[in-house]
């Protein structure tokens, strides 16, 4: 593993992927640059952009950036991708193919389950979702076991597609879809941002790999200062009310200056409840509500962190220090320098 702080070479290949072995084919000598868009809120996580000289049929295509630093070279591969969309200009000399390219799970969102198509109560929920993707996906999958099974019975509805079908029926497990840079299909458990451990840190000094621009951003908008639960069933009813009115918060009613309100009619308490449970049921609720999410746009040369990955960032001109944050998104140009564009999200409590 190269030092990413330290000078290196940097270039790039292209490689057409057998989509039956999943093994590179053949190199791609007519390309002239890429961008790679990764985004957990994408539904297939991700696409590229790829300049070609000329035009290319529908295939995959893998990216890697080659370095050498000190006589070492070595590849990673950056993405692999399905080519859809081509466009072309010419500006009198050159001629240049624009290619629109999406990750593998796009072939899950071309077709929908059959209508009323189901899985029955009972059924063990990773092994029916490995089922469906080696069925309707030609990317490998990296599958994982676990004893999760159906409470009820899960039926496609009309709209969906194997895609949509197939996140919502592995999320009943506490799973999502996920993809390596060789375009291998995984399932990611879902985890706290607060257990995760950061994989690299950014800092500021002489050697730092980050470029100087940051833009931080939060909302504070619809964060409620006032939990209100009501509770009605088999007879019984119990209101409470908590309310955040300390001084020391920026979201309680005296620095706000106002009460927003969130009502909550169907409260998930166990066993016989009674007032105090339900009070302390509204007390709770309002101090787990009362956190605040930032996001920090950066960039970086490339290091290898990818997308829900935890990062320590210590950039102390910015006010960053010590801040553990998740990446949602990043842009990773194929060009000198492989910068990254990236953001990522932390959350700070701001009451209780």
């Amino acid at each position: 593993m190269p030092d990413w702080t330290k000078p290196m070479q940097q270039t790039f290949e292209y490689y057409e992927v057998d989509p039956a072995t999943w093994y590179d084919k053949k190199p791609f000598d007519n390309v002239k640059t890429s961008t790679i868009k990764r985004d957990s809120d994408a539904e297939t996580l991700g696409s590229a952009t790829i300049d070609f000289n000329d035009m290319v049929g529908e295939c995959y295509i893998r990216i890697y950036l080659i370095t050498i630093q000190n006589g070492i070279r070595e590849r990673f591969p950056l993405g692999t991708f399905l080519i859809q969309t081509p466009s072309s200009t010419f500006d009198g000399k050159n001629k240049t193919v624009s290619v629109d390219a999406y990750t593998p799970l796009l072939e899950l969102k071309e077709s929908p389950p059959p209508l009323g198509y189901s899985i029955l109560k009972g059924a063990n929920i990773m092994q029916n979702a490995k089922m469906i993707l080696r069925e309707h996906l030609r990317a490998p999958l990296i599958g994982t076991d676990s004893s999760e099974t159906l409470y009820n019975d899960f039926v496609a509805n009309s709209n969906d597609t194997w895609l949509s079908f197939g996140s919502d029926l592995i999320a009943n497990a506490r799973y999502k879809f996920d993809l390596d840079e060789m375009g291998r299909v995984l399932f990611a458990p879902e985890q706290n941002m607060f257990a995760l451990q950061p994989v690299y840190t950014y800092n500021d000094d002489n050697s730092s790999i980050l470029y100087p621009e940051v833009t931080m951003e939060h909302d504070i908008y619809g964060i409620p200062n006032v939990i209100e639960v009501v509770y009605s069933q088999n007879n019984k009813y119990f209101y409470a009310r908590s309310v955040n009115d300390d001084t020391n918060s920026p979201l309680s009613t005296v620095n706000r200056g106002r009460e927003i309100i969130s009502r909550v009619t169907d409260p998930d308490i166990s066993g016989i409840p009674s007032q105090a449970m339900i009070q302390e049921y509204a007390d709770r609720l309002l101090k787990n509500s009362s956190t605040i999410e930032y996001s920090v746009s950066y960039t970086h040369a490339y290091c290898g962190t990818r997308i829900g990955d935890c990062v320590r960032l210590n950039y102390r001109r910015a006010g960053l220090q010590d801040v553990k944050a998740k990446i949602v998104s990043q842009s990773i140009k194929c060009e000198p320098g492989c910068p990254v564009s990236e953001k990522a999200i932390y959350t700070v409590k701001l009451w209780g």
